[in-house]
């Protein structure tokens, strides 16, 4: 059943944060990833709208998905991440109805 990484993410220096955007994908893809949103526009039907961007990763399944979040290669990136924006990110199951 698929997994998914959902990250909310406001940015706080731009450029700073390209140096993280820049390198995700190169360790999203090989880890099983596959990019579903991805910055793009936000239209907020109830509640309260995110501050910034909104990722979607769909991996195979949740220990995929942990092994992206918590492997080297993912980690050595998160402080980039952090450094320049804060957030929120989740780990769910997907639906297998």
């Amino acid at each position: 059943m698929p997994a998914y990484v959902i990250a909310e993410v406001d940015v706080k220096d731009a450029q700073a944060y390209k140096l993280y955007a820049d390198k995700a994908p190169g360790v999203t893809l090989p880890a099983g990833g596959k990019y579903l949103a991805r910055a793009g526009k936000v239209e907020c039907l109830e509640g309260t709208p995110p501050k910034s961007r909104i990722v979607v990763i769909e991996f195979p399944d949740m220990a995929a998905a942990r092994a992206f979040y918590y492997g080297r290669a993912y980690q050595e990136i998160i402080p980039l991440r952090q450094a320049a924006s804060d957030g929120r990110m989740f780990l769910v199951d997907g639906f297998a109805g």
